[in-house]
């Protein structure tokens, strides 16, 4: 009788080679959930960055502040949001109502982190409007 030789060599090599793919694969998969979770971080950085800023318009137009005052703010940028900058615009419009005058004004905050294009970029944009 002959017996056969060499087949645990294959069955080893194939187990080897099946974990080697699935150790490749989760250390990919890995990768791609740490990435995700800091742009998920950045993301709600420039949102609070961009609310900051729509805060800080809100709080100059009510105290005595007006839109050329909030648009004259070229780009802001705050002490615990390092690399983030944040542009206001403000559109002002009077309208009447019965005997009030009404000013309505529409400011909007973009927030902004790195370079457009690259990979480390994140914006983000709020836009609100309030009656004074």
């Amino acid at each position: 009788m002959k017996r056969q030789r060499g087949f645990s060599i294959v069955m080893a090599i194939f187990v080897l080679v099946v974990l080697g793919l699935l150790g490749g694969y989760m250390v990919r998969l890995s990768g791609v959930q740490f990435g995700t979770s800091v742009y998920a971080l950045q993301g709600a950085r420039a949102y609070q960055a961009a609310r900051a800023g729509i805060e800080w318009a809100i709080a100059r137009i009510n105290n005595g502040g007006n839109c050329t005052d909030v648009s004259a703010q070229t780009a802001m940028s705050f002490a615990g949001l390092t690399g983030f900058t944040v542009k206001l615009s403000c559109d002002p419009q009077a309208y009447s109502e019965g005997d009030k005058n009404l000013n309505f004004y529409r400011i909007k905050a973009l927030s902004q982190y790195g370079d457009y294009g690259g990979s480390d970029y994140v914006a983000r944009e709020i836009e609100v409007s309030i009656i004074k």
